[in-house]
């Protein structure tokens, strides 16, 4: 006579097939919140990552990480200012010349909203690099700065040896299309803001004249400051 006992082996089979669905899913959805989810790290930008016409040719095929160059500028209020003195700091550069009617009052503006967003952080400095040095004298970049409600100790005006800015803007932030020697007959005009974390390593680049792209400047700031010491 056959036994009517329920045979414990009979329901293993579909137990397992569930278990192993149920393991399959659960990784998919792992696997795709992390893919939704993004790197949250920033990316290290180099010469060779970037649009060649950005990149000034003496430094296209540099080997190793890519650093901002030292520099020797003088600010707003007459101090003088080199790479050394942002030990530790996050630097966010443009290049302007006070007298432009077209993207610098837009761009100042912008800065003025990063400054904002983060004037309790000391470990944030803007740059803001004349174009013009022979025009834009410290006490020039004095009433510029008051104009935009700058903070001296934060937000930099700087001027100084017109090659060595213009080389900064090609060879450091890679921040013009255009090429040239920085002399008398060139002319650097960008938008373009530039991130720089702690090491001097370029983080990110951002229109400078659209609020959305600050909006994303500030957001990657944010990022940049959680994974810095």
């Amino acid at each position: 006579m056959a036994s009517t006992e329920p045979d414990p082996d009979r329901g293993r089979p579909l137990l397992i097939r569930f278990a192993l669905f149920a393991s399959i899913f659960l990784i998919a959805v792992v696997a795709g919140y992390f893919l939704l989810r993004g790197d949250d790290h920033l990316p290290v930008f180099h010469p060779a990552q970037l649009d060649p016409r950005l990149v000034d040719p003496a430094v296209r095929r540099t080997e190793g990480e890519h650093r901002i160059s030292d520099f020797n500028l003088v600010d707003q209020s007459g101090d003088t200012l080199r790479l050394a003195d942002l030990e530790g700091r996050i630097v966010v550069a443009d290049f302007f010349f006070t007298t432009c009617a077209t993207i610098c009052p837009k761009m100042s503006m912008q800065m003025a909203r990063v400054q904002e967003a983060f004037r309790e952080e000391p470990r944030v400095v803007l740059l803001s690099h004349s174009v013009t040095p022979e025009m834009d004298s410290v006490p020039v970049l004095a009433e510029y700065a008051a104009r935009h409600g700058a903070l001296n100790d934060r937000w930099h005006f700087l001027t100084g040896d017109r090659r060595q800015i213009y080389a900064l803007a090609r060879r450091s932030y890679f921040a013009a299309l255009d090429q040239g020697d920085g002399g008398p007959d060139d002319f650097v005009h960008t938008e373009n803001f530039v991130l720089v974390d702690p090491q001097h390593r370029i983080r990110g680049f951002y229109d400078g004249t659209s609020a959305a792209d600050v909006d994303r400047l500030i957001a990657d700031l944010r990022t940049l400051l959680a994974e810095t010491p």
